[in-house]
């Protein structure tokens, strides 16, 4: 039998880059401080790295899949040079107020199901890293860690986080906070 991999899902936008409200240009892509060296130390540590997102901006008619295809290159292209690199980026384009009900839009858990179909995830072993609630929710309905960050939305969240969810400042206190639960005792 084959062991399953744990994943660490990374929400994009306050969590992995700088918020910006409905990111649709290439350009203003930057990084969250960190963020590169925190995703060579878990893929290092043998985690699967895969991006969760909601992207309603798509639904609501403020950007395209097209401006959305080229942020996402973007930011691939910005970890590949430092060295990191993505196993998977999903989306969900989803609203329901425009497009009706949908099993991908987080908190719903259908971006995490897929990733783990594809790439042999243990999800009850993974964790849930972002900076709304939305984010941290589906760690509880599969069974795995959730962490909220402090950047982008996470200060304003912080006072409604579930029990069981760790919050840490940024991605690069969210990947120690991983990295010293691994280690042997």
């Amino acid at each position: 039998m084959t062991r399953l991999r744990p994943a660490v899902f990374l929400d994009r936008d306050g969590t992995l880059v700088q918020e910006r409200d409905y990111l649709a240009e290439a350009d203003r892509v930057e990084l969250v401080s960190g963020a590169a060296d925190a995703l060579r130390a878990l893929r290092s540590a043998g985690f699967a790295l895969v991006i969760v997102t909601n992207q309603s901006g798509i639904a609501r008619g403020m950007y395209s899949g097209e401006d959305y295809a080229a942020v996402t290159a973007r930011l691939h292209e910005m970890l590949r040079r430092a060295g990191a690199r993505l196993d998977l980026t999903l989306h969900c384009a989803h609203h329901p107020d425009h497009t009706g009900p949908c099993s991908c839009r987080k908190p719903q858990t259908g971006m995490h199901i897929r990733a783990a179909e594809a790439l042999g995830l243990d999800l009850a072993g993974s964790y849930y890293v972002g900076d709304k609630i939305s984010d941290v929710l589906p760690a509880l309905e599969l069974g795995g860690h959730g962490i909220l960050v402090r950047t982008g939305y996470g200060r304003e969240n912080e006072g409604s986080v579930p029990v069981g969810v760790a919050v840490v400042d940024d991605l690069p206190g969210a990947a120690r906070l991983i990295l010293d639960a691994r280690a042997p005792r």
